[in-house]
């Protein structure tokens, strides 16, 4: 390894929390689907959205916690 390579910047991480962003949002729009809307065009799906609400939104939760946790007990990464 040369100096250079050792002060090439280093790519930018994704958050731990994207992967929970993702459940949320899904279990929101399938919550607001299943049990909100009054459109009779998704009365077809919405015991679909309501069962997959019921399973994402307190998956995504449980996942904040748990990638909380995590980042919580692991020594942040050293930028030299």
């Amino acid at each position: 390894m040369t100096k250079e390579d050792n002060n090439s910047p280093h790519p930018p991480r994704m958050s731990p929390y994207v992967f929970t962003l993702l459940l949320m949002g899904f279990g929101l729009w399938c919550f607001w689907d299943g049990w909100l809307t009054t459109d009779p065009d998704m009365a077809e799906h919405a015991l679909f959205n309501q069962v997959l609400s019921v399973i994402l939104i307190p998956w995504a939760i449980w996942d904040f916690f748990k990638v909380r946790k995590r980042s919580k007990t692991q020594k942040p990464p050293e930028d030299t």
